[in-house]
């Protein structure tokens, strides 16, 4: 918190865009109170006049994000739901390029402070609710958010060629329109899991140590002497294998993103009967990560911290991902349902579902039932929210 009466708000001010322009390039471990004082050109005593600690001090920043997020989405308008919507879509995008450095910083503390998280859910389906003039629940938001959030964070930072009509298509109108879905197609069968070596070599010992590692105390935070006894090896056998700490990261990042697309693509097939359509496809794959994040609980932790460490590595991450939309079988592709939709925004869109689903599931603690959440999902990428828009618009 600020402490109050022991300062002028200036250089509080100075000290919160000093921690600002830090916390965006770097990762919160590695960033001191004396680097932010010597930032903001301040002497180190000067610090804890104003803040408790750097916690206290990133906390307030995450607060900020939250009180300029809500005012950006109040000033949203329009006369009808489908130009609020719009509206809603725009703010997003135009908040996430002026605020990148924000957006940054709040993006790992989505991670560290999941409240913060619950909070700013609330402020967009609060936003949500006032564009449609109703209330909106946990499967709205995900549709609706999980996509927008993503594609204009992936728009922002150049991460991808984002269309903004496309986004705003799949908010009013869906991905799949006519298509239904048949539960047990979805939900149904059992999983294969990753087939297990009964021996392992130094190098996947290695690799095994510090995944374990790097999820339980993330990457600036964990040594090379602590992945190589984690692993029952010297220090020597870990240069034998790898060039660095970076390298043994990278490779790290490889096997987490090829595990995940591997337990998905080798059980997506439907559990008896006819094949699945596009929609049942889609909902098998985002039931499938969500249990793959059951198996895997250090997979978020562990790419959202590379995106400091290894941008370019991370880029490769999501591009793998997006790579296997674009390999699936014709009558499975986006375009076969609109094939005059800009597939990758459509890719994008369908990508950031799936990773605000698993954030909500892999670190909020309360109970989720996901299983209805994601039969909400399949009616929505089905129809958009255009059940909730007024008919004269849609004409």
């Amino acid at each position: 918190m600020v402490q109050q009466g022991r300062g002028n708000a200036a250089t509080a001010e100075r000290l919160v865009a000093a921690a600002v322009r830090l916390f965006a390039q770097k990762w919160y471990g590695t960033v001191s109170v004396a680097e932010i004082c010597r930032e903001a050109d301040l002497s180190n005593g000067v610090f804890y006049r104003y803040f408790e600690g750097k916690e206290a001090l990133f906390k307030v920043i995450l607060g900020r994000v939250l009180d300029q997020v809500r005012e950006a989405m109040e000033r949203v308008q329009g006369t009808t739901p489908r130009e609020r919507v719009r509206g809603m879509a725009e703010a997003m995008f135009q908040f996430s390029e002026e605020h990148a450095d924000l957006v940054s910083v709040f993006r790992e503390g989505q991670y560290r402070h999941f409240d913060y998280e619950r909070r700013l859910v609330a402020i967009y389906q609060r936003s949500l609710g006032a564009a449609l003039g109703r209330e909106i629940g946990l499967g709205e938001y995900l549709f609706a958010f999980g996509g927008l959030r993503f594609c204009s964070i992936r728009w922002a930072t150049r991460a991808a060629p984002i269309h903004l009509d496309t986004v705003c298509g799949i908010l009013t109108d869906g991905l799949f329109p006519g298509l239904t879905v048949d539960p047990a197609k979805v939900f149904g069968g059992t999983a294969t899991p990753l087939p297990l070596a009964l021996e392992e070599g130094p190098r996947e010992r290695l690799l095994r140590a510090g995944r374990r590692l790097f999820g339980e105390q993330g990457f600036f935070e964990t040594n090379i002497h602590e992945i190589t006894s984690g692993a029952q090896l010297s220090v020597g056998a870990f240069y034998t294998h790898f060039a660095s700490k970076e390298a043994f990261y990278a490779e790290l990042i490889g096997r987490v993103g090829h595990d995940a697309r591997a337990f998905i693509s080798g059980n997506l097939a439907a559990p008896g009967g006819p094949p699945l359509n596009a929609l049942e496809h889609e909902l098998r794959g985002l039931w499938l990560w969500l249990v793959y994040l059951s198996i895997d609980k250090h997979c978020y932790s562990i790419v959202r911290e590379a995106e400091f460490v290894l941008p370019a590595t991370v880029r490769e991450y999501y591009g793998a991902f997006a790579a296997g939309y674009r390999r699936r079988a014709p009558e499975l592709r986006i375009t076969a349902a609109h094939p005059d939709l800009d597939e990758e925004s459509a890719i994008e869109y369908l990508m950031g579902i799936a990773h605000y689903f698993g954030l909500e599931t892999a670190f909020d603690a309360s109970p989720v039932n996901a299983r209805a959440l994601v039969e909400a999902i399949g009616g929505y990428l089905a129809r958009g929210l255009s059940d909730f828009l007024p008919p004269k618009e849609l004409s």
